[in-house]
């Protein structure tokens, strides 16, 4: 989807927040935002994350994926071996 830029007028306190918390987790404040009105949307509308985290694959994933990293035998990948063409 192609993403459109809007402007918000925030008190300093926030916006030093918003920077800090997004340095600290290794994101954008964008993406902070993007993340916050995502949740807000599903919430709103009904979709919560439950109906995914309680699906039955899904936790399988996580069980597996949990094993792997406790055992020692995750494979890591760099983002571009992941998603380049």
């Amino acid at each position: 989807m192609a993403k459109n830029r809007i402007n918000l007028s925030l008190d300093q306190d926030l916006v030093d927040f918003a920077k800090a918390f997004a340095a600290e987790n290794r994101t954008t404040v964008a993406e902070v935002i993007t993340q916050y009105l995502l949740g807000l949307k599903r919430r709103v509308q009904g979709e919560t994350t439950e109906k995914i985290l309680s699906h039955p694959a899904f936790h399988e994933a996580m069980v597996e994926v949990r094993a792997r990293l406790r055992d020692g035998n995750a494979e890591w990948s760099t983002f571009d071996e992941v998603f380049s063409d």
